[in-house]
């Protein structure tokens, strides 16, 4: 009896959108060499050559390319049927993949996951962290959540809510060096900056209706907005930073919103992009549609953050 397929299926189609049995195996638990062992087997179960291996590189043989479709409709065709098995039982089931960046992961999506586990106990997560921008075709993410607009037309995409920049301050600080009364006067704070970018040390603002931008300096520059966060609450200086970032602080007053009616906050739009052939599939509608009812921040408590502390 001729062994199945279909269980290494998924396998080979990561094996040629990553390129690499290392990268496969890692996703997997398998070594390298047991992943080659698998496709080695897959190739004589079907007496044809599927990769050509070099040590640079895998490329698919016109006999793979052909495999390569048949193996995508399946894949479709497994996710298409536990699409309508969830929608039969009436509870969303299936494992999901999901990516975002290190600092809604840690300020946001770590909070949200339990309730989320808690109404679909049959959904199972496994979410990458990282602040490169991934291709979420390549990397077969279900969901991929973003900062800023999207140039990835071939995704589906749905507005979670909206990011705003603020700037804020300590009362530690605002002791020992004072509160800027006027934009200006950023200029000879210490504020914090995030490495890497240029266009950091611009903060924006509107002075009678006209735009102004400060350029700003301060003696702690880091590629991590989370350590910058932690260093204004000390009262090192000023930070301006993404307003998920900030809402906690500003909430119990370890921070206090600096300029909130003249500063240009630069909303950015809060996008989940999924693959075009997943969007429908119940497990992912349900994380879209629990994210965007859990992100949803009332204008009110976000005023009332901004006014109820001051130096």
């Amino acid at each position: 009896m001729k062994t199945s397929l279909v269980p290494n299926i998924s396998l080979f189609v990561r094996l040629v959108e990553l390129g690499s049995f290392a990268a496969v195996a890692d996703e997997f638990g398998y070594t390298a060499s047991a992943v080659s062992k698998l496709v080695s087997r897959m190739e004589g179960r079907l007496g044809v050559k599927l990769l050509h291996r070099t040590t640079r590189k895998l490329s698919l043989t016109p006999e793979g390319e052909i495999f390569l479709a048949h193996a995508r409709r399946i894949i479709l065709l497994e996710e298409t049927i536990e699409a309508d098995l969830s929608r039969a039982v009436g509870e969303p089931r299936g494992h999901l993949r999901v990516n975002c960046g290190t600092a809604f992961a840690r300020h946001k999506l770590t909070r949200l996951l339990p309730r989320f586990l808690e109404k679909y106990p049959r959904i199972t997560l496994d979410v990458s962290v990282c602040d490169r921008r991934i291709d979420p075709i390549r990397e077969q993410m279900d969901v991929t959540i973003r900062v800023g607009d999207s140039a990835d037309s071939d995704l589906v995409a749905v507005r979670l809510g909206t990011v705003r920049r603020i700037i804020a301050v300590s009362p530690r600080y605002c002791s020992v060096h004072g509160r800027p009364a006027r934009p200006e006067d950023l200029r000879r704070h210490a504020c914090l900056l995030l490495s890497g970018f240029a266009e950091q040390a611009i903060w924006p603002m509107r002075v009678n209706g006209n735009r102004m931008d400060i350029e700003v300096s301060g003696p702690v520059a880091s590629d991590s907005a989370d350590m910058l966060l932690q260093m204004a609450i000390e009262g090192v200086g000023i930070i301006r930073l993404g307003d998920f970032l900030g809402e906690d602080a500003l909430a119990k007053g370890a921070l206090i919103e600096l300029f909130s009616g003249e500063h240009d906050d630069e909303p950015k739009p809060l996008t989940a992009l999924m693959l075009p052939n997943r969007h429908d599939i119940p497990r992912v509608r349900a994380f879209v549609d629990f994210l965007k009812a859990e992100l949803r921040q009332p204008a009110a408590r976000q005023a009332a953050h901004r006014d109820a502390h001051s130096c």
